[in-house]
């Protein structure tokens, strides 16, 4: 959904103390598959021109070369048709949910969908699925067999969340709805197979509520949890990965100059002293609600869209997202309630994503709890350099995030060696005495492991 509310989430940050987060380190649990991963989000009604599981199904094979692991469907429930927002042609939002235990048929059916998990599964994908917890379609049969499941406005009517006028808001303090919208979730997993959820505004659903589900959940699969929403206590109810919008409010501003890389240091380091420590954070340059409600990442980084995706693959406590489309690349915002397919072309930034997608695979150096520590490579104003570790694997990443050439050196001893700069295909020396020039919005990443 929209980002509308999410100062909300994002002030319950600001309350939640260090020493709480840290004395719950320990009850951060993922997948051991997840570590190294990477999420594509599917956006299935605008990726063909027929929007369906089984056209999208043809793009498994380009996307496993491209190095993709976990693919996240946008909801493929049915979307309710009571309150659709725009003209006769509106298809509705994707989050306007009609019905818990059945897909869209503009999609498909179940049979397909199942199919393609099957397949997807086989060729060594996950898979997760949009879950919207917070509300539901004014026409979902549990408005008039469950009245008591929904919040209720000042004339008793159920309570529509913010301006979304198309859902109408859920209500946790009811039981029945609690142990009813676990049992949704459980079936899902029991009927595809599927391997965990993303949840839609998870910072306006109870932590408490996370914990009793999630843990639900566990006893029957491993599943991935993404939460919607940045508050730690997430990741304290069971959530294995949470949005940064913190971090992502000062890169958006950094190409613009609205923001520095000073205040991206302090916001990091912040959220490393409120986060149990072995949190993951979804580190990404666009998705689909910057897509099409506040510009593609062309608009939002103009020609630094290329170093901030490094950055987003390469951070620390990351498992980080890529968007249909970017490896197109997509220029356009799609449209969110009409049909507005991805023009597919000759996928020309696939090999960009390819070299990151398979970094994080080969080199555990970028697995998420690998080690991160800032490096001063020059000016600090406009360098940002990083290095990742773990289990005696190295990776060096250095950006220019400034429309100016800098010069590039190391006065750290620790970095020295001979490393592939792994975009330039070469060995390069790294010592206290060498230095180079990069180009405005440049970025190298260097792996000292590699032969």
């Amino acid at each position: 959904m929209l980002k509308q509310m999410l100062l909300l989430s994002t002030v319950c940050i600001l309350s939640f103390h260090s020493s709480f987060a840290n004395n719950f380190s320990d009850t951060v649990h993922h997948p051991s598959w997840s570590y190294q991963s990477n999420i594509y989000e599917v956006n299935l009604r605008q990726y063909t021109t027929e929007g369906t599981f089984k056209a999208f199904e043809k793009s498994l094979p380009r996307l496993k070369k491209m190095g993709v692991e976990i693919l996240w469907f946008m909801p493929i429930t049915p979307i309710g048709i009571i309150g659709r927002k725009s003209s006769e042609s509106d298809m509705g939002s994707y989050y306007s949910v009609k019905n818990y235990y059945s897909v869209d048929p503009g999609y498909g059916s179940m049979e397909d969908f199942i199919a393609l998990v099957k397949h997807a599964h086989a060729m060594g994908f996950k898979v997760i699925t949009d879950w919207v917890p917070n509300h539901t379609a004014p026409d979902n049969p549990w408005i008039n067999k469950h009245p008591d499941f929904y919040k209720k406005d000042s004339l008793g009517n159920p309570a529509i969340p913010f301006d979304w006028t198309d859902t109408r808001q859920l209500n946790y303090d009811n039981p029945e709805l609690r142990d009813t919208m676990i049992a949704a979730m459980k079936f899902w997993i029991n009927k595809t197979n599927i391997d965990g959820f993303r949840c839609d505004v998870a910072w306006n659903v109870p932590d408490d509520f996370w914990k009793q589900c999630i843990s639900a959940l566990h006893k029957m699969k491993d599943v991935f949890m993404l939460a919607e929403g940045e508050r730690p206590g997430l990741h304290i109810a069971g959530f294995d990965e949470t949005y940064p919008w913190s971090v992502m409010n000062i890169a958006y501003g950094i190409y613009s100059g609205k923001t520095t890389l000073g205040q991206l240091d302090s916001v990091i380091d912040h959220n490393s002293h409120i986060y149990p420590k072995n949190s993951f954070r979804l580190y990404f340059t666009t998705n689909h609600d910057e897509n099409s409600w506040n510009g593609t990442e062309f608009e939002r980084f103009e020609k630094g869209y290329q170093a901030f995706a490094v950055w987003a693959f390469t951070m620390g406590n990351s498992v980080p997202l890529i968007y249909s489309g970017q490896e197109e690349p997509n220029k356009n915002r799609l449209k969110f309630f009409v049909k507005d397919p991805i023009a597919w072309k000759n996928y020309a930034l696939a090999p960009f994503y390819r070299t990151l997608c398979k970094l994080r695979r080969k080199n555990i150096a970028l697995s998420a709890d690998a080690a991160f520590k800032k490096i001063n490579a020059g000016n600090e104003e406009a360098v940002y350099a990083y290095a990742r570790e773990k289990g005696g694997h190295k990776i060096l990443v250095v950006l220019n995030l400034s429309g100016q050439e800098q010069t590039i050196s190391f006065k750290n001893t620790s970095l020295a060696g001979n490393p592939l700069n792994v975009f330039m295909h070469v060995h390069e020396k790294i010592n206290s005495r060498a230095h180079f020039n990069m180009p405005p919005w440049g970025y190298a990443v260097y792996d000292y492991n590699a032969k």
